[in-house]
């Protein structure tokens, strides 16, 4: 088994081979036709022959990256007399600054435990208090693989003009604010100054953050980059998971880039987009650009150890594009309500997939379930399956009772078959068969696929459930009886158990479902269905072995009933059809 096979290809791969299987059975029963601007940069501290050009510290100046013209962006309570005076003047930039040492510093929020190096002026942690990984600590969201191997999380990336002094390798000085929560880096080697600003709440996933970066006064162009991978990093095949993303406002739609589409180099898109950044599962990193009317985004491709210390791509992100930017960062759990609140336009991060139309809602129904009813999602995931297939359960007494129609007319079916025995498949005849068969199917208003209906209804909620799990926070480290986290396969003495009982379900399940006119061979390759079930659900999340499992015993149950109470047909009488002339 490739425990690497994500579970989309293990679906796919399920259905062809679904679809291939029923392809066959129909041979031999062939069908009938038919934003906020928070982050303000703070003052420098200028030294005595700037004061006169730097009177204003909250000013920032912008201009083109020709140096034709400058411009300055005013903040909240500032004239626009300020601005258009500001703008006449672009920045001196005399003398130098920079740290005296390298030095960590380090935010610690009421959700956040973010540690900061002078050296670059970028992360070199970023923990998230309230989600655990598997050790019991604060969630990692950074891949401290990647460092020193690549430029860490809000290193400057130049498009086009670079400074003659790389500033991701300068040491900046440091100037905190009274309450802890506003960092104001700032580097200048005489000719290029570099500014950066983080700002953070104390209860807050979003942080506000701003960068320039001007050589002779004039504006560099740049992005805040965050390479090397991003997320939960406890989750199974995470390079799997990780992507570049941004939402495209023109087009409506959500963009997502993986590592494999940069292989060959950096890609970039600029418009004007609601959000972009990177995500996982159940985590993002999104710039919002507030008012700008377009933002950049890049996607990088990265080389990082993974454990086993093989190289493999990992995903990266570079946003902004100006020469100063000032942005607005969520980096959280992809939880509705959370973003909702922060900013209605952070819910669109989370993709329900194809079937959007039922995943959604069974979310909803799933998170009410369990906070009102039973109280753990588990139990809400067994509860809800229980529901959708007594729903269901019409059709599966008219796939019942369709099963037991074909099962009478075997006799006749038989006949056929005998009558055309030892014809080539290419031969004209088998036409003939085939017709003589859809009538008599026709004649008794018998369908023959009717039997896989049920299954085959029930694939869309399995996608829906899977998209769930794959998206919805809640889940994750949501327990049930033995499985400790509903987002991950179960594992008890190194074996998970629930794929375990859900093949014999499913063996169980096929032995009392009515198999009418399946030859010996037939049946042999039936036997293989329950171990494709196996394979594909074995390094499934238990939540969704879960549902499938509850599905199974439900439908034993129904089963039984049916076969007890729904009488087989008496068997139509087999009238011999005259022998055409020339056979």
């Amino acid at each position: 088994m490739n425990k690497d096979m994500t579970m989309e290809k293990r679906l796919l791969l399920f259905f062809v081979l679904m679809v291939g299987v029923l392809a066959i059975s129909q041979y031999f029963n062939p069908a009938p036709a038919p934003a906020n601007k928070t982050g303000a940069a703070k003052s420098e501290q200028a030294k005595p022959e700037q004061a006169k050009s730097e009177a204003k510290p909250d000013q920032s100046q912008n201009g083109s990256a020709s140096g034709q013209s400058n411009t300055a962006a005013a903040k909240p309570g500032e004239s626009a007399a300020n601005v258009k005076a500001s703008s006449a003047k672009s920045a001196e930039i005399s003398g130098q600054v920079q740290g005296e040492k390298e030095e960590t510093t380090t935010v610690d929020t009421d959700v956040f435990r973010v540690v900061f190096s002078n050296k670059g002026a970028v992360a070199r942690n970023w923990l998230v208090k309230k989600f655990k990984d598997r050790d019991g600590k604060p969630l990692e969201l950074m891949n401290e693989k990647a460092l020193g191997k690549v430029s860490a999380p809000f290193a400057i990336a130049f498009k086009g003009t670079s400074p003659s002094t790389d500033p991701n390798n300068a040491l900046f000085k440091l100037d905190r604010s009274a309450d802890g929560n506003e960092l104001v880096f700032q580097y200048s080697d005489g000719r290029t100054l570099t500014k950066k600003s983080f700002r953070f709440q104390k209860d807050s996933y979003l942080v506000a953050i701003t960068s320039e970066v001007t050589q002779n006064g004039v504006l560099l162009p740049h992005s805040l980059t965050w390479r090397g991978g991003f997320g939960d990093a406890t989750v199974i095949n995470p390079t799997a998971v990780q992507h570049a993303l941004y939402y495209d406002q023109a087009a409506q739609k959500l963009q997502v880039k993986q590592a494999k589409d940069a292989k060959d180099g950096p890609i970039s898109a600029t418009g004007q987009f609601s959000f972009a950044g990177l995500e996982d599962s159940y985590f993002a990193a999104v710039f919002l650009p507030g008012t700008k009317p377009s933002i950049e985004h890049t996607t990088y491709s990265d080389n990082i150890p993974n454990e086993k210390g093989a190289d493999e791509q990992r995903v990266g992100a570079g946003v902004g594009g100006d020469g100063s930017n000032s942005l607005s960062l969520f980096v959280g759990p992809k939880d509705t309500d959370l973003m909702a609140k922060i900013n209605p336009k952070l819910t669109q991060v989370i993709d329900w997939g194809w079937f959007w139309f039922l995943a959604e809602p069974l979310f909803r129904v799933l998170n009410w379930t369990a906070d009102n009813v039973v109280h753990n999602y588990g139990w809400a995931i067994v509860l809800i399956t229980v529901v959708i297939n007594l729903l269901l359960f019409p059709l599966r007494i008219s796939s019942m009772k369709s099963s037991k129609k074909m099962q009478s007319l075997q006799p006749q079916i038989k006949a056929i078959n005998e009558r055309y025995a030892n014809i080539p498949m290419r031969d004209p005849r088998q036409s003939e068969k085939n017709a003589e068969i859809m009538e008599l199917y026709k004649k008794n208003d018998v369908n023959p696929v009717g039997g896989c209906l049920p299954m085959v209804v029930q694939l869309p909620f399995l996608w829906a459930f899977y998209k769930v799990l794959s998206v919805a926070i809640e889940m994750r480290g949501a327990s049930w009886l033995w499985a400790t986290d509903l987002s991950q396969p179960d594992t008890v003495f190194g074996i998970h158990w629930l794929p375990v009982v859900l093949v014999i379900t499913q063996f169980i399940t096929q032995k009392m479902t009515p198999s009418p006119g399946m030859d010996p061979a037939q049946q042999k390759m039936m036997l293989f269905m329950p171990l494709m079930f196996g394979y594909m659900f074995y390094f499934a999340s238990s939540g969704l072995v879960l549902y499938w499992l509850t599905g199974n015993v439900v439908g034993i149950g129904l089963q039984w009933v049916l076969n007890k109470l729904t009488p087989t047909p008496a068997p139509v009488t087999v009238i011999p059809a005259p022998k055409k002339k020339g056979r």
